[in-house]
This record gives C-alpha cells, structure tokens and sequence, in this order.
C-alpha cells in the first residue's frame, strides 16, 4: 500500500500556490511508494461531511504552476481549532476539532501533510504537530510577514502589480495636477508599499511601522505642489497609522474569519489631508484583491517550486514540525515554532528604508 501526503492550502489566496501543489506531486511520483492528496479548502476537506479529499496526480496539476489560486481551494474563515457551530437560537460560537481531525487522517491512511499557509495557517501546524500530526509547513503570504524566511512567495507578484498601479497613477496624476494615494495589502508589515513605492518612484510612502505625522505629509506634498502646478503619488500600507491614532478596521460579520479587517487607511489620510489647503484635488485608489489574484510571476513560480520540492524531500527525511524557508538563495529548513514567534515588520534600520529616505521619500516622520 501506497504512503499518502495530504496538502492543502489555507488562508488567503495568494500567486503561486498552483506551483507549489505541482511540485510536490512531481517530487513525490519519484517515490514509487507515495501518493499525494488534496483536502478542499484546507482542512475543512477532511471534516466536512461526506470529506472533501481528492487524489492529485500528474493529470491534475499539468500545466497549474501559470495560474494564480488554488486547484484545491483555501478559506481563512474557521479551521481545526476553532471551528464555527450555530446553535439552536442561531448564535454562533466555536470548537476545536484537531482532536478529531487527527483521528479522521489515520482513517484516510494519511502519513503527512504539507500545510501551505501564511501565519495563521502555521500556528494551526504547530499545534497539530504538538498533537503528534507529522506535518510540514510551506510559508506563504503576499504581506511577506513570516520570520525565519526572507521572502515568501506571492509577495513579489503584489509588488509587481502595485507597481503598475503607481505607473498608471503617475500619468493620470500629472495630467490633472492632483495627489493620488494607493493604498496596498500588507497587514502589519509594510512590506508591499515600500517595495512598490520605490519602484514606482512615489513622494510618499506610509508604513504600519512608522506611525505619521500628518503635518510631516503635508510639508512634502507642499513642496512638492507649486501653487497648485504639480502632482504628487502617495503609497500607504492598509495598517497604516497617525501619530497617536489607530489602525482603520472595517466592520465585518462574517462567521469564522478571526483577523480583523483592515481597510479605509488611504480614505482617512484624504480627509485628513483636506483640513489643509493644497490647491489640487485629491484622489483614492484601493487595490484590494487585485493584489493577490492573477498569475505569478516568475520569481515566485521558482521559489513556489522550490518549496513544493524541498517540503517533501522534508518528509522523506522526517523533519516534521518545520516549515522550509528561503535564506540568502537557500532553501533551508526552520523549526515552525521559531517561524511563528515573531511578526515580520519591516526593520526600520534596513538599506531598503536607508534607500527610501535617500531618494527624499517622506516616511511620515
């Protein structure tokens, strides 16, 4: 009989999750005793009723490391641990399955699982790997906000698509003489605006981890605008935040998802940014899920393969309870708990934000 290895996806959707499910099915058809299986939309595939798992074999990923999302689906809503259950009056509440879930993969045979997921999806391996699961961790998030990795995939294709954003904002903001702000995906981390923000030339650019001053903002674009002749490109980070303010949250009712929601950062600077007197008009541009759909781009088709590769090659050498990572062109293997111990912010001393303030980027400060 066949070993199996159960993968599947969960958190946001994010470019390059294709690339990885096909690299480990063509890794592990190498291994003539290996099968590998997926479960639909994360583990919500292995405890729905009737379960949701499917075998995936050459036919099914040929060709799937172009697209963007996932053949098996994904959901940030609920999981193992704390799993969504309404009760008789209609109030809602949660559980935690992974005991269960445990039980339900001997039954289906399964020997391990790659868990491709970004935060949230690896605090869920750590525990089930506490449990006893033999579980390995491939990191991904377009926020970039995973220590223990340098860069994870998905995040280089948002970069890229916010850059063309800021590109076709630069003309349209020079044809009529206005400021525009961009406001990116990022969570926390900062990562996506000032990437993009570099490339794309922007005036400024607003990160979660320097809280603004809006005077400070005010002051560049002033300088920038002449007597109301000029335009000016703003790129802000959805966790973004004024001096002694807090972070704009959207209100949201949606059953299981547990992050806050993150939004209206760019329609606050707007307004703020109105009580002053510019002369031009200004505008708002929010991404939104545009950074995270569509197909990647080759720097994370590679590096997507790469860990799909190196996360089963970490099976046959039974290094369960890590997650690969991308360090300095390696593929290494780190310890999921370290991965998951601290938030990855941008560092405030790096050359990337040295280069910012040399180009005479307002940082807000």
């Amino acid at each position: 009989m066949k070993k199996r290895v159960l993968v599947l996806t969960g958190g946001g959707d994010c470019p390059g999750l294709n690339a990885v499910i096909r690299a480990i099915v063509k890794r592990a058809n190498q291994q003539k005793d290996w099968e590998v299986v997926g479960s639909i939309n994360a583990f919500d595939g292995v405890l729905n009723e009737p379960n949701e798992v499917v075998v995936l074999d050459d036919k099914k990923v040929a060709g799937i490391h172009v697209n963007g999302g996932t053949i098996i689906g994904t959901t940030n809503k609920g999981g193992p641990l704390a799993w969504p259950v309404r009760d008789s009056q209609g109030n809602w509440s949660t559980v935690d399955r992974s005991d269960e879930l445990i039980r339900r993969l001997q039954y289906l045979g399964v020997d391990a699982v790659i868990n491709i997921g970004g935060d949230g999806s690896q605090r869920i391996s750590q525990v089930l790997f506490e449990k006893g699961l033999n579980i390995i961790g491939v990191p991904k998030t377009i926020d970039n906000d995973l220590s223990s990795t340098d860069y994870t995939f998905g995040f280089q294709t948002a970069v890229e698509v916010a850059t063309d954003a800021v590109d076709k904002l630069v003309t349209t903001a020079a044809s009529h003489n206005r400021v525009l702000i961009l406001e990116v995906m990022g969570r926390y981390a900062g990562w996506i605006a000032l990437h993009s923000a570099i490339a794309g030339g922007a005036e400024v650019c607003l990160l979660p981890e320097i809280p603004y001053d809006i005077h400070k903002v005010y002051e560049k674009l002033q300088r920038r605008i002449n007597k109301g002749r000029g335009f000016a490109i703003i790129v802000i980070a959805e966790g973004a935040k004024p001096k002694d303010g807090i972070f704009s949250y959207q209100d949201n009712d949606e059953v299981g998802y547990q992050n806050k929601k993150l939004g209206g950062a760019g329609n606050r600077l707007m307004e703020d940014l109105k009580q002053f007197d510019l002369g031009v008009d200004i505008r708002i541009t929010n991404l939104g899920h545009i950074q995270r759909g569509g197909s990647p781009c080759a720097f994370d088709r590679v590096l997507a393969t790469q860990f799909g590769v190196a996360a089963f090659e970490m099976i046959l050498d039974g290094k369960f309870g890590h997650m690969v990572a991308y360090e300095h062109t390696n593929i290494v293997a780190v310890p999921i708990k370290e991965a998951i111990e601290k938030y990855h912010y941008v560092d405030l001393s790096s050359q990337l934000i040295k280069t910012a303030r040399g180009l005479d980027m307002s940082l807000g400060d």
